[in-house]
């Protein structure tokens, strides 16, 4: 089983790649076959999130290109910029994880958010895509914002 536990150099060209769902490429140890079908064991330090394009490097040398699969997701569209805002407004106020495209918001698919969307006015497509959420404001800092519940958003 191959073992990957480092990013490698933005500049390497791939040997290989790994499709992995969001869920997955925010864990920081886990079990994953590469496309070749070979077994791998990736480690990495906590609190990375992976995204669609980053490189690995596994003990050997090799450089794998990580891929975000398709998944079940709700995109929503709608006519008017600001029903669009109102509705990453109320999503990010429920801590939903949210893709931002040009006129598009898109999130895991739940159907009680779809309702709650719909009910904005806004529309809808259950479909399976690729699903890259914001990093969040912290995350190029390479800070946090952990919710442990010791503070609240002035509700």
């Amino acid at each position: 089983m191959l073992s990957i536990s480092q990013r490698a150099a933005p500049n390497r060209s791939p040997d290989t790649y790994l499709e992995l769902p969001y869920e997955a490429r925010c864990r920081s140890r886990f079990r994953a076959t590469l496309a070749s079908g070979e077994e791998a064991a990736v480690v990495m330090a906590r609190g990375q999130v992976l995204r669609g394009g980053d490189l690995l490097q596994g003990e050997d040398g090799r450089v794998i290109e990580v891929r975000a699969a398709a998944e079940l997701v709700s995109t929503v569209q709608g006519d008017v910029p600001v029903e669009l805002l109102r509705a990453a407004y109320h999503l990010g106020n429920r801590h939903v994880a949210l893709q931002v495209g040009d006129g598009w918001l898109r999130y895991l698919h739940d159907h009680v958010l779809d309702d709650m969307v719909l009910g904005l006015g806004l529309r809808v497509q259950v479909e399976e895509a690729p699903f890259e959420p914001e990093p969040g404001a912290y995350a190029q800092a390479g800070g946090g914002h952990a919710h442990g519940g010791a503070h609240d958003h002035g509700a």
